[in-house]
This record gives structure tokens, C-alpha cells and sequence, in this order.
């Protein structure tokens, strides 16, 4: 059983980590209680993947701001974060689900345009 709606998962889904990695990484902060069905050394080795992809987010977005590719401190994407954040634990109905997806892709497809 999943421990995301499906908001959060198609959001992970598009992201650069697979739900694992997101639990795993909940699980470090102390923000989530789950125990994994893998070794220490196969949970040790996802966390340092984890760890290092959080690192590759942080230099491409100074990347990214620095060459004024996408904006600092956007204030759309704190925005779709709070709303995110405050959904997080929520079910929706589908209809609404595929609302709230569309808004966030379209969102994220206008801030890309290129």
C-alpha cells in the first residue's frame, strides 16, 4: 500500500525520485514511520542515492538561477508547494485529482516555457 494519494504520486512520478527514494527520505527526516522489506545494506545504498539527488536539485537550481533560467524565489512555485503541502494528506475524488494534476502540469509546462 502506497503512503501517498495520487496527487503526490503522479507529482512523484515527475520527479527525479521514485516513490522509495521519497519514503526513504521522509523516513531520515523523521517525517514518516515505515519499515522496508530490504536489507540494511540495499536501504543504506538507496538513502546514499536519495542523498545525492537531493545534492544534484540544490546545484541545479543555483545552476538554473544563476543563469536566469528560471526564476528566484518564484513565487508559483511556493505557492503549488503550500497547496501541495496542505493536500498531501487528503483524498479527493478523481474528478478533483485530475483537476488539481492538470493545474500543477500546466503550471509547471508554463514556468519550462522555454
Amino acid at each position: 500500500m502506497s503512503n501517498f494519494n495520487t496527487i503526490i504520486k503522479e507529482i512523484i512520478k515527475k520527479s527525479l525520485f521514485t516513490e522509495r527514494q521519497i519514503e526513504i527520505i521522509l523516513k531520515q527526516k523523521k517525517m514518516l514511520d515505515v519499515e522496508f522489506g530490504v536489507s540494511k545494506g540495499a536501504y543504506y545504498r538507496q538513502l546514499a542515492q536519495s542523498r545525492s539527488k537531493i545534492e544534484s536539485v540544490y546545484y541545479t537550481l543555483i545552476l538554473l538561477q544563476a543563469l536566469d533560467v528560471i526564476l528566484t524565489n518564484s513565487d508559483v512555485i511556493s505557492r503549488l508547494a503550500e497547496q501541495v503541502n496542505v493536500m498531501k494528506d487528503g483524498s479527493f475524488t478523481p474528478e478533483n485529482e485530475d483537476q488539481i494534476i492538470d493545474v500543477i502540469q500546466k503550471t509547471v509546462k508554463q514556468l519550462v516555457d522555454v
